[in-house]
């Protein structure tokens, strides 16, 4: 009876500590207090630029990584901000040729890019001087953010979580689409964009978006990395938004694969969970401090 007296109180401790973190700010560390820097992750011989939120305290801390969508309006920064006040170390940046950033936006250089800031935060120098805890990095993604979160942490077998939301699985519906029908199934996914202003992205139209979605389609669907995912805690989180159907599948697969701490959370909101941010930063604390426990 002690024990489950002492367990029912450690989880209270938990979920205080969560909303906590979404409405009220930490005690000041005089000795090493919150802080914001500006960053340039290189990748590929580009920087990617963007902001390093800092955990107060010596540390080391466990680190996310928020990652923005297509193209970007969304940034997310409040749910940054929740995952820091939680104690956490949090990075987030600009892709390649989106938002000022030099070079050329495609969804491959999405993917990579993603792969250069998991391997930024491994560098040493790095970890010693943003008082990172290696062992407890998660990546956080909304929409095209969530298949790039979802491809680095399948390539990153170290990766302790991984956070979806509304994920968009981009080459989704080509998948079935055979090679004579690439010019027809491009023009509707142009369509489909029309919703989009792409103007922060340079290097590319909705057209060669398309065919390249068309062309990569296999490497371009987060089908691919369900194997991969299911060794480590997943949240997916869907909205009403139609992309549902496709996590839920990835949902399903990842626990095929035998992963007994993913879990999925639905919310009836839009794409961008406008009226539901607070519940939505609540979800990704919980995982957050489920990999933290653990």
């Amino acid at each position: 009876m002690r024990f489950f007296a002492l367990l029912l109180f450690a989880c209270s401790l938990s979920v205080y500590a969560q909303q906590s973190a979404v409405s009220t700010d930490p005690a000041r560390d005089e000795a090493v207090p919150a802080s914001m820097v500006q960053i340039a992750v290189p990748s590929h011989g580009e920087r990617l630029l963007g902001v390093f939120y800092l955990a107060s305290g010596a540390g080391p801390h466990p680190t996310a990584i928020v990652m923005h969508g297509f193209p970007g309006y969304e940034q997310n920064l409040d749910i940054a901000q929740a995952i820091r006040r939680a104690g956490w170390n949090v990075l987030a940046v600009h892709y390649r040729g989106s938002w000022g950033m030099k070079g050329d936006f495609s969804f491959t250089h999405v993917a990579e890019d993603a792969d250069a800031e998991m391997a930024f935060l491994r560098d040493p120098a790095v970890v010693a001087k943003y008082r990172i805890d290696p062992a407890k990095i998660v990546l956080v993604g909304h929409s095209m953010g969530g298949f790039a979160v979802a491809s680095a942490a399948a390539h990153d077998p170290r990766v302790a979580g991984v956070v979806m939301i509304s994920a968009w699985n981009i080459a989704g519906p080509f998948l079935n689409v055979p090679a004579a029908g690439e010019d027809a199934a491009v023009a509707k996914f142009v369509q489909g964009q029309t919703k989009n202003d792409l103007s922060p992205l340079v290097g590319c139209t909705a057209e060669s978006l398309g065919h390249e979605a068309f062309r990569k389609r296999e490497e371009l669907s987060f089908f691919h990395f369900a194997q991969a995912l299911a060794t480590r805690p997943i949240l997916i989180v869907t909205s009403n938004d139609g992309l549902a159907r496709d996590n839920d599948t990835l949902f399903a697969a990842i626990q095929k694969a035998g992963d007994k701490n993913a879990r999925t959370v639905h919310m009836a909101t839009d794409h961008s969970y406008s009226d539901h941010r607070i519940a939505l930063e609540q979800e990704i604390l919980q995982t957050l401090e489920f990999v933290k426990q653990h």
